[in-house]
């Protein structure tokens, strides 16, 4: 992979269809792969995969689960046919909404109970109501609570001369606009690998870059990898990355000023996702105010150099 010869044209950016997703684009929530003969344990991974969930499927869950709690209730209600005064005789569909009335403590005043056994059911069911609704608060209060970065990364990756080295390049941006502290980002290649022995694996690589820490990551940050004599990419085609099923994973973290908690990010550059000979459009100007402005609808373009 040289600077100066392109391995094809450089505003053409080929997409190739993969059965494999990169794990680093997965959406969040998203499992990694399925694994087969978990033990039992992962069924107290409940909190876990409430917390992954997406926001509509979350809010779906917690109404299946008051539904289902007011249902069973309401079958303990029906045994004592003549236990909640102005409720039909017999009625589930009556004793579900008092029961739901009870769970929610609405008390309207029109239903109550009249027997020692419902009385005794109520109590039972006003303590779950008591439990449930803390439960509830506290998941809900994880969900808002939970730090999450909104860091966006260039769509592609360039491959440009800088100080005279083909240097692999690509930026990140702080979508907040506020300054992470003490950002640091960590840049791996992922590839095929067959060993003398025939066996093929994944291999990981740390690929060293130019700056992989920053104290104030506010603005725009290109993060740059030489690719001399001693980086994984010299001397590869864009055929020998696609051969290779070859990936650049990035991991980004850094404390959140606002928040003052550790946010972390992550994306993928695949072969098709890298052009030679390019550089990216300026994004950071001054405003007439003395502002420092970062235009993001620029982030990803690139020209040639």
């Amino acid at each position: 992979m040289s600077a100066g010869v392109p391995p094809e044209t450089p505003n053409t950016i080929r997409r190739v269809p993969r059965n494999i997703r990169s794990i680093a684009k997965l959406p969040r929530g998203q499992r990694l792969a399925v694994v087969k003969g978990q033990d039992s344990g992962r069924f107290i991974d409940f909190y876990h995969d409430i917390l992954t969930n997406s926001w509509p499927i979350f809010f779906l869950k917690l109404a299946l689960a008051f539904v289902a709690v007011n249902l069973g209730f309401a079958v303990l209600y029906v045994v004592d046919r003549h236990g909640i005064a102005n409720a039909r005789s017999g009625s589930y569909l009556d004793a579900f909404f008092f029961s739901v009335q009870t769970l929610g403590t609405l008390g309207y005043g029109v239903m109550a109970p009249r027997t020692l056994y419902t009385n005794l059911l109520v109590t039972v069911e006003s303590f779950t109501g008591i439990l449930t609704i803390a439960l509830f608060t506290g998941i809900i209060f994880a969900r808002f609570s939970r730090p999450f970065a909104r860091v966006v990364f260039s769509q592609v990756a360039v491959v440009a001369p800088f100080d005279g080295v083909p240097t692999l390049m690509f930026r990140a941006a702080n979508q907040r606009g506020e300054a992470m502290l003490d950002a640091s980002v960590t840049v791996t290649l992922a590839r095929q690998h067959t060993t003398l022995e025939g066996i093929t694996m994944r291999r990981f690589q740390e690929l060293k870059l130019v700056r992989s820490s920053s104290s104030l990551f506010a603005l725009s940050w290109t993060v740059m990898h030489a690719i001399d004599q001693d980086s994984p990419l010299h001397g590869l085609t864009l055929e020998d990355m696609e051969a290779c099923d070859m990936e650049i994973v990035v991991t980004l973290s850094g404390l959140d000023e606002i928040l003052a908690d550790r946010i972390y990010c992550r994306h993928a550059y695949w072969a098709d996702e890298i052009v030679w000979n390019q550089r990216f459009v300026d994004v950071i100007s001054v405003t007439e105010s003395g502002r420092r402005l970062v235009d993001l609808t620029r982030f990803h373009d690139t020209q040639e150099i």
